[in-house]
């Protein structure tokens, strides 16, 4: 899988540089580069990429305003580099795969180039599904319906929940993997993210977070307290149909009884 590339930024030094590092990874393909967001979009809409590395701060149209010029096309995935983390949020609320601070960092660079992989990943899979169910309409029209019920809901989840969570918190915005959280408590509108070697705070309602989150691996466990299944390595009995979970980390869980339909999962 050849990932098509093209490089906006207003210093050419610094594209030289993004462009000398992206040599390491072979399955990167550099299609083009651009000097200013004008001249981005024509070559994004006649190269259709996959991927774009896009600075934000340019004179005259800005990394902003090229998202908002390529409306009305199927967007590539973005990821900015900046020398400045100031647009941190505004990016990540652009859909950006990554946000880079420059001078870019190989091991940032790679991290946000797996990142690329796994969403086009996701995308391309999706496509195939559609490619499949076309060909069935001809060839077995009556299969059409039997397929779309069994497979269109698994192919599209992975674009419905969120794979990456940003949470600032004290100042800074940190990009968090949502199969490395153990648990999620809440306080109010807070909650607290916990990974095996962090804990961050999230200002958000449950329910609304709930909503982000893959049912079938993330469980409500207790009125304020949601669960990873796959981090669960024990259950352990408790008095009056109560029980706790052992997570990955050691940390345990109460299960409350009016959430004890969660556990059958791991006893049978």
């Amino acid at each position: 899988m050849t990932i098509r590339t093209i490089l906006v930024d207003d210093e050419k030094l610094a594209t030289q540089g993004l462009q000398l590092r992206l040599e390491a990874h072979a399955d990167v393909e550099v299609v083009d580069t651009a000097l200013n967001g004008r001249e981005a979009i024509r070559k994004i809409k006649t190269h259709k990429p996959d991927l774009v590395f896009l600075d934000i701060q340019m004179p005259g149209f800005d990394g902003f305003s090229v998202i908002q010029g390529l409306m009305e096309v199927e967007p590539p995935l973005v990821v900015f580099v900046t020398a400045y983390s100031d647009h941190a949020i505004r990016a990540f609320e652009a859909q950006a795969v990554d946000y880079l601070v420059k001078p870019v960092e190989p091991e940032r660079l790679a991290d946000a180039l797996d990142r690329v992989r796994q969403r086009l990943a996701e995308k391309r899979g999706v496509a195939e599904v559609e490619r499949l169910k076309t060909v069935l309409a001809e060839v077995a029209p009556e299969a059409v319906e039997e397929y779309g019920a069994e497979v269109q809901p698994d192919a599209h989840a992975a674009d419905r929940y969120e794979k990456m969570i940003n949470i600032k918190d004290r100042g800074q915005i940190f990009r968090v993997d949502v199969d490395s959280i153990e648990r999620i408590d809440a306080a109010g509108d807070y909650m607290c993210i916990y990974t095996a070697d962090n804990s961050l705070i999230l200002r958000e309602t449950m329910k609304d977070l709930e909503k982000r989150l893959d049912p079938r691996n993330f469980q409500r466990v207790h009125r304020s307290t949601i669960v990873n299944l796959s981090q669960v390595k024990q259950v352990k009995p408790h008095t009056n149909g109560e029980c706790f979970l052992v997570l990955g980390s050691g940390a345990q869980v109460k299960v409350s009884r009016s959430y004890r339909d969660v556990v059958a999962r791991f006893v049978h």
